[in-house]
């Protein structure tokens, strides 16, 4: 194939793409304002969802929320049928992204989102699909053709979504009266914004200043390391290989509930199994989101085989003391 020819297709399928969202454009109306004026009412924070590519959009439009002044998290369907629809309140709402609106895993969240009484606002091609039928809000988001050649891989109704979400949340914005210093206060171009940026592997501790104890560890000496390790927990495991991690909050829990007979314990006996880890390769920025998601303040760094080779702190986030959040 020539060039002339592969720009020409390049081209096309650019094409193809500005035709759907002229397609969209034209499907914004009464429901994108009810949408607009719930969330923008919020006093809670916009719950985003979506499994496959429609799932990689809502998670970036969640971003893009944040970004701008809207308080959003991207929670996985998945995820949320095995227990983070915890993490939704009473004054939140959810927002979810389905092209077809037939999605098993999404469609298996309404039950339980109907009985949070949550505003339930879905994003999907089909108004007469089972997920428009089950929500509060339909914003009607199709396509007449999708750009790749065989009309099959989400490209064209992928682009449509993310453009009616960052729709929503840039006229939330607007409403909320999101200004120049607010998007500096929420992207510092300061160290904080730097430390953020870097790899895990940069920050993270390693070697000797790992707490660390075998699991048949006695309570006791379980105390001793967190407490000569200043970090407030301590992982659990043996030749590198974690099997859980003991916080502060274990401590307590284990004393509440073993308070008569604390000379037996060992690490294995008060340790929450199975603790959250995070890769070498990702960024400090990657690992502030895990804890924002499930609420906690360290995590286990291992390299692919599994293997530890570091921990990372909340105040390694955000450089011990020399840096604040305002």
């Amino acid at each position: 194939m020539n060039a002339s020819r592969i720009i020409e297709l390049g081209r096309e399928a650019v094409r193809i793409e500005i035709e759907g969202l002229e397609e969209l454009s034209s499907q914004i109306g009464e429901d994108f304002a009810r949408a607009v004026r719930i969330i923008a009412d919020l006093k809670g924070r916009v719950v985003l969802t979506g499994v496959g590519k429609s799932g990689i959009i809502a998670r970036k439009v969640a971003s893009t929320m944040m970004s701008i002044g809207t308080p959003a998290i991207f929670m996985h369907p998945v995820d949320g049928l095995h227990g983070d629809l915890g993490s939704i309140m009473a004054h939140d709402a959810v927002l979810i992204f389905s092209n077809s609106g037939k999605t098993k895993e999404v469609l298996d969240l309404i039950p339980s989102l109907k009985a949070l009484k949550v505003p339930v606002m879905a994003i999907t091609s089909d108004p007469e699909s089972p997920l428009a039928r089950a929500s509060d809000v339909i914003l009607r988001c199709s396509v007449s053709r999708e750009a790749c050649t065989l009309g099959l891989a989400p490209t064209t109704s992928t682009t449509a979504q993310l453009a009616l979400g960052d729709a929503i949340a840039v006229v939330v914005s607007r409403i909320k009266g999101f200004d120049r210093q607010a998007f500096l206060v929420l992207h510092p171009a300061g160290e904080l914004g730097k430390q953020l940026m870097v790899r895990i592997s940069e920050l993270m501790i390693t070697g000797d200043r790992i707490p660390m104890v075998a699991p048949e560890t006695p309570l006791g000496d379980v105390v001793v390391e967190m407490t000569g390790k200043k970090l407030g927990f301590t992982l659990v495991g043996a030749d590198l290989m974690v099997e859980g991690m003991i916080t502060d909050g274990d401590l307590r829990r284990g004393l509440l509930k073993h308070g008569d007979r604390l000379s037996g314990l060992r690490a294995v006996d008060i340790m929450s199994p199975r603790p959250k880890t995070i890769g070498t390769d990702m960024l400090a920025i990657d690992a502030l989101d895990m804890m924002e998601k499930h609420l906690i303040t360290s995590l286990a760094v291992i390299d692919e085989s599994g293997t530890l080779k570091g921990v990372i702190h909340l105040h390694d986030l955000l450089g011990r003391g020399r840096l604040g959040l305002r």
